[in-house]
């Protein structure tokens, strides 16, 4: 693998991946729980927990849930404020020798754009804005499910957003996702992100209770796999369509080499893994070499060669 890791290379909006494999934000804290058992400098980008620009103490009560075939959280976007982050743990995650995408939330669009300041001024290589949480009562997917609240929020945060190019997280839960993606586009988003966790619920049959207190949580997993890769499909088309060239990261139930092969065939420049990391923590290496193998096996000089998208007529 070492005498061809360029092959995996992928470039994101100007910045340069040793592969397409990001872990998904708020799935692998900062790298520190995860630096002991795999070899973290072998990833492609790291996206940070959710920050915001103060600290966050998350929701009460249960916060993670087994579903069938997935599972759900309502963690509330716990983390120890932008501040704390940039002092704390980024100069830790430097180390690790992947791309650092630092997933920025908010209550307000003053917060996010305070937020954004601050990031654009440090040292990570990319910016996520999360307009797509569904596990806040306020901010979150608020912003993501309208074309045009999401598009002042993009184009307010763009304007301080000066030296990082800005991602956006797409919220599955948008009555249009398409729509959304298109006014984050010409509010000046350079890639897309999507899809972020479906909104759910699970009730306690014992004690007829929801078992969240915030009612409902994000549902993740292999159970939302094909409509992820629906979506991304989609998505590619629509922008093929409107001649609209921007960088597609595919998030949603990817476990294996064959689930990441399907969304770079699909349209997708890179994926991120989720909720597969808790059940196999080497999931993602187990990715990278299987996209590698992948690439020798069919005799693919780069990445891009697996899109199929190309290869369609009509």
């Amino acid at each position: 693998m070492n005498n061809t890791v360029n092959s995996l290379s992928v470039n994101i909006a100007g910045v340069q991946l040793r592969n397409p494999v990001i872990a998904a934000s708020g799935t692998f804290g900062y790298g520190r729980e995860y630096n002991s058992i795999i070899d973290i400098s072998l990833l492609g980008g790291i996206c940070t927990k959710g920050l915001t620009l103060t600290p966050r103490t998350g929701n009460t009560g249960i916060r993670v849930w087994e579903t069938p075939s997935g599972m759900m959280n309502s963690i509330g976007l716990e983390n120890p404020g932008i501040q704390s982050f940039l002092e704390n743990d980024l100069p830790y995650m430097r180390k690790l020798g992947p791309a650092i995408i630092a997933n920025l939330s908010g209550a307000e669009a003053d917060e996010y754009v305070k937020g954004a300041v601050l990031l654009n001024e440090s040292s990570v290589d990319m910016i996520e804005l999360n307009i797509s949480c569904p596990n806040v009562k306020l901010g979150g997917m608020a912003f993501g499910l309208d074309p045009g609240t999401a598009a002042a929020l993009v184009a307010a945060v763009k304007r301080v957003c000066t030296r990082k190019p800005l991602m956006i997280k797409l919220s599955p839960n948008a009555p249009s996702l398409a729509a959304v993606a298109l006014s984050c586009i010409r509010a000046g988003a350079d890639a897309l992100s999507l899809v972020n966790t479906f909104k759910a619920m699970g009730i306690d049959t014992v004690s007829r209770k929801p078992i969240f207190d915030n009612i409902s949580a994000g549902l993740s997993g292999p159970a939302i796999k094909p409509i992820a890769l629906r979506m991304v499909w989609e998505l590619f088309d629509t922008l093929e369509e409107m001649k609209m060239h921007v960088p597609i990261i595919g998030i949603g139930g990817i476990t294996c080499a064959n689930d990441a092969l399907e969304f770079l065939m699909a349209g997708a420049d890179a994926i991120q893994v989720g909720s597969a990391t808790f059940a196999n923590p080497h999931a993602m290496i187990e990715i990278i070499n299987g996209i590698h193998d992948y690439l020798i096996d069919n005799k693919m000089p780069t990445v891009t060669e697996i899109s199929i998208r190309t290869k369609i007529e009509g």
